[in-house]
């Protein structure tokens, strides 16, 4: 009796998720479907499977939106950002675990309480500052916002994977000569691995799929990203859907592959990094 109940019980668990995973797909069938549809059909029928399958709208989009440089410079801004943020965050989490001064303490705190900060409310002094600096429509110029904006969270989930790490595998280390730096860089830094990716992950999506900066940044149509390049089919008086869709599934393609490639470290290192040594 308590074996059927279960399997009855866990029956209905997995239709319930089946019908809650159909939910969520329904935006990329709309996605999907309507970029494969001529102008004309998506506005008698988005919800209807496309009549035939229009490819020229991929073919016309690649061409008007410069696909290849869009992607280049999206590419070139998500991993030198990316990479930056996993070198300096890593770093300074570390510092402030190992060193629990007061002053780290206190610019620990910091860096948790500007991520309550909405990005909205510092657009326009991130400008100002950007411009004093002269680094609007450059790509170290936006580099250095994501790094900004994304060091608190990387710190936040580095200082909680750091103190599952045992101590006392530094100390051997230091035992057998080894400098500060090498302790960090050939003992912690691999052992941070599992949080790395799951950073690397989330970030990636976030800058990847990112418009609101871009746009404020970069006004140069040499150095679009993929969503500026997408924003260029919505005119004043004209909205291109047919195109603009097809855009969006050539810009969500690679990453979305490489988060379902990679998507099973995520729980790895958020759980460890939730587990104190």
């Amino acid at each position: 009796m308590e074996t059927g109940r279960y399997q009855g019980r866990t029956f209905i668990l997995e239709i319930v998720a089946i019908i809650a995973v159909l939910l969520f797909l329904i935006p990329f069938y709309f996605l999907i479907s309507n970029s494969l549809k001529t102008f004309a059909d998506i506005l008698l029928d988005a919800a209807a499977l496309p009549k035939a399958l229009n490819w020229s709208n991929y073919t016309r989009a690649f061409e008007i939106m410069n696909y290849q440089k869009a992607f280049l410079n999206s590419l070139i801004i998500t991993v030198t950002s990316i990479a930056g943020l996993v070198v300096i965050s890593s770093m300074a989490a570390y510092r402030m675990v190992r060193k629990p001064t007061r002053y780290n303490n206190i610019l620990f705190m910091l860096f948790v309480a500007a991520m309550v900060i909405p990005f909205q409310s510092i657009m326009i002094p991130l400008m100002k500052v950007a411009n004093w600096f002269s680094l609007t429509n450059s790509m170290p110029g936006l580099w250095f916002a994501y790094l900004g904006f994304g060091s608190s969270l990387t710190i936040f989930l580095y200082h909680g994977f750091v103190k599952s790490i045992p101590q006392e595998i530094e100390e051997s280390a230091v035992v057998d000569g080894c400098t500060p730096y090498g302790v960090f860089w050939k003992i912690v830094f691999p052992l941070l691995k599992p949080m790395s990716v799951t950073i690397i992950l989330l970030n990636s999506l976030w800058i990847w799929n990112d418009f609101l900066l871009p746009q404020l940044m970069l006004s140069s149509a040499d150095l679009r990203t993929i969503p500026l390049s997408t924003y260029s089919f919505f005119g004043q008086y004209t909205k291109q859907w047919d195109l603009a869709l097809a855009a969006l599934v050539m810009g969500v393609t690679p990453i979305v592959i490489f988060f379902l490639s990679m998507q099973k470290h995520i729980i790895e290192g958020i759980t460890a990094g939730s587990v104190k040594g």
